[in-house]
């Protein structure tokens, strides 16, 4: 087949393709002649693929039917509306959906945290195992309060910020082995406790309250929500209901990783409170109100918007055409 002499009897049939494809509104007429063209075209790509498979003619008709077929089958959604979507329906669902897993981490957390800090406030042995008076003195005095001003706040909120990200993704990615979540939140309870422990044995418990509560009430309700994600992720596969258990794991792993991106935001929020109110020289009670009105912001947000999207059917899962089939039809 000479293709100088195809494309010659056929490119204009091609432009008008092309043109319909471009076109904002089609009339009913327009419309069909947009679907024999597309019909015709993909017979003649067939024929131009027989003949020669990579060239620059089958290049172009791949182009011209590709935004012939979007324009056909409906163009992408507008990103705007998506990123709405996601703030007003998705995020919020998600995390209404953990609310109560949510408190239970949160309890969990703060008993053994709350254990931990009384056995090390009332026990010398284990103060002294902890490295002597001198070394906790140094961080009682100096070490803790320093932590958060010894770098620039906006450089510490960042470094704070990744961090807690990290943490929260790795939660929600590794909540599958059923192990991660209880050993991550185990460890940082225990390393909370014991810090408080220390500080309320030498008498600086309320400088321990003072610096932890202002960034540390949303913070720390942030690694719970992720923990909550990552064992419900887990329960899915455990006890996947009427569902394969591939296909539970599927559905819920995709409507979860939303709370992983949503938390990003969250711990943005929580990092910069750490970074510029807590080592600020605001009094006390005006640093932790800060953080509980951060706190008492996203209990609104998830009571409010995420129990009304909950109630529409909304999950936090991807729409059906982005999450595809989950199985064969006949």
């Amino acid at each position: 087949m000479d293709l100088d002499a195809f494309s010659d009897v056929h490119s204009p049939q091609w432009q008008r393709l092309d043109t319909l494809a471009g076109k904002r509104r089609l009339t009913g007429t327009e419309a069909d002649e947009l679907l024999r063209l597309y019909q015709s075209t993909s017979g003649h790509l067939s024929l131009v693929l027989s003949v020669a498979q990579e060239g620059e003619l089958s290049a172009a008709l791949s182009g011209t039917l590709a935004r012939a077929r979007t324009r056909f089958t409906g163009a992408p959604s507008n990103v705007f509306a998506d990123i709405a979507r996601f703030f007003v329906l998705s995020l919020p669902a998600a995390f209404y959906r953990l609310r109560w897993l949510t408190l239970a981490v949160g309890a969990a957390f703060v008993v053994v945290a709350l254990l931990y800090g009384v056995w090390a406030a009332g026990s010398p042995a284990v103060l002294a195992a902890l490295g002597g008076d001198a070394r906790l003195k140094q961080l009682v005095e100096h070490d803790f309060v320093d932590y958060y001003s010894n770098n620039p706040a906006a450089s510490f909120a960042g470094q704070v910020w990744t961090n807690n990200a990290w943490i929260a993704a790795q939660c929600v990615a590794l909540g599958i082995t059923g192990v991660f979540v209880p050993y991550i939140i185990f460890s940082n309870a225990q390393g909370v406790g014991i810090t408080g422990g220390v500080m309320a044995a030498y008498g600086k418990g309320d400088v321990f309250f003072s610096y932890i509560l202002p960034h540390g009430l949303m913070e720390l309700t942030a690694v719970f929500i992720a923990g909550a994600a990552g064992l419900r992720i887990f329960y899915s596969w455990v006890r996947p209901g009427p569902r394969t258990r591939l296909d539970a794991l599927a559905r819920e792993g995709r409507s979860l990783v939303t709370v992983a991106v949503g938390l990003v935001f969250v711990l943005l929020v929580s990092g910069l409170v750490e970074g510029f109110v807590t080592p600020s020289a605001l009094p006390v009670w005006a640093k932790i109100s800060i953080g509980a009105l951060v706190l008492a912001g996203y209990w609104t947000y998830t009571l409010v918007l995420g129990g009304r999207a909950c109630r529409a059917g909304e999950r936090g899962d991807l729409d059906d055409d982005d999450a595809g089939a989950v199985a064969l039809a006949s």
